[in-house]
């Protein structure tokens, strides 16, 4: 399929329940996209959220939102797939992982059929190994398929230290590396404020008590956040669609912004055959570099625990009869 040419701030969202449907709305208020595509194979719900956005035009910055389909992935500057079955009843957590893979691979080699050219961005959870899954059907360079990966995570971890230490969560400058999930960790040694380390920062910011205890339960609390909202209202969608629109910009804008998403690893930090976050420098081409900052030794082995975990995830998917590949 000949590659078409890209507009440049053209947005196909695949996927238009509650996250999509939410990131095409605060996209749309933000203005990085002149175009924005809705698709679904419930063609009636991508109508509806397109008419639903559409009339809000006059209050948005001047964009072009519609429904389509899988051709108009083919001039997109950025494709973002939001959409992934949820689990049944008495179906295994694995199940349903060789399910979503399968509606992945699916969606990518509609995208890829389309002469699409740009960059993919997966949200689909579990958000590492289905960015593996899409990349290794999409080929191409490192970064032209990312995952958001742990955008979000770090987006809430910075939350924490900013309510903790009394500062704009703008000026914290910190990050969550590796899988989004149990086994994502808070990198402590690149966390900072105002360039003041943020081991040097709290214990002499006059509102620590026990710091060591204060720093496992912030990190323990930005782990389990997505637990306690879906607890709370069944699904994360608000924040997520933020943290979208934040690497939606980088790449409509060519921001050259540093952001920790999912890509594959070939050989950073002695690990290879995975997806995970780090921070990336993300712009028109995807995430063009990874970021390879020393780590600690504690930082590190948890690091390679990460990718441990989804290694194990991502060969699972080839076990077992309902595999198709």
């Amino acid at each position: 399929m000949k590659r078409e040419p890209w507009k440049p701030r053209k947005v196909a969202i695949v996927g238009a329940g509650s996250v999509g449907s939410t990131f095409a709305y605060a996209l749309a208020q933000s203005g990085p996209a002149e175009e924005i595509v809705l698709i679904d194979r419930d063609r009636r719900l991508a109508e509806g959220q397109a008419l639903d956005l559409a009339h809000g035009l006059p209050f948005f910055p001047p964009a072009e939102i519609r429904a389509g389909d899988y051709p108009d992935c083919g001039d997109a500057r950025l494709t973002v797939i939001t959409a992934g079955a949820r689990q049944k009843p008495g179906e295994s957590r694995l199940d349903l992982l060789k399910r979503n893979a399968r509606i992945i691979e699916e969606i990518v080699a509609e995208i890829e059929a389309s002469g699409f050219s740009g960059v993919t961005v997966v949200v689909s959870n579990p958000v590492d190994v289905l960015t593996w899954v899409a990349a290794k059907k999409a080929g191409g360079g490192l970064g032209r398929v990312i995952g958001s990966g742990t955008v979000l995570d770090s987006a809430r971890f910075r939350y924490l230290l900013s309510k903790h230490c009394g500062v704009d969560p703008r000026n914290v400058h910190a990050y969550v590396l590796g899988e989004h999930g149990d086994s994502e960790f808070a990198a402590w040694s690149l966390t900072h404020l105002a360039g003041t380390r943020i081991d040097d920062y709290c214990p002499v910011c006059g509102k620590c008590n026990d710091w060591e205890r204060q720093r496992r339960e912030i990190e323990e609390t930005v782990r389990n956040s997505a637990y306690h909202v879906i607890d709370y209202k069944g699904a994360t969608y608000f924040a997520v669609g933020l943290a979208l629109v934040r690497i939606a910009e980088a790449v409509l804008r060519n921001r050259n912004s540093v952001l920790t998403v999912s890509v594959p690893l070939e050989g950073e930090y002695g690990l290879e055959g995975v997806c995970l976050s780090l921070p990336c420098l993300v712009n028109e081409s995807g995430a063009a570099r990874i970021i390879e900052s020393p780590l600690p030794e504690k930082e590190l082995a948890a690091l390679k625990n990460s990718a441990a975990v989804l290694r194990e995830e991502i060969a699972s998917l080839n076990k077992g009869p309902d595999h198709d590949n």
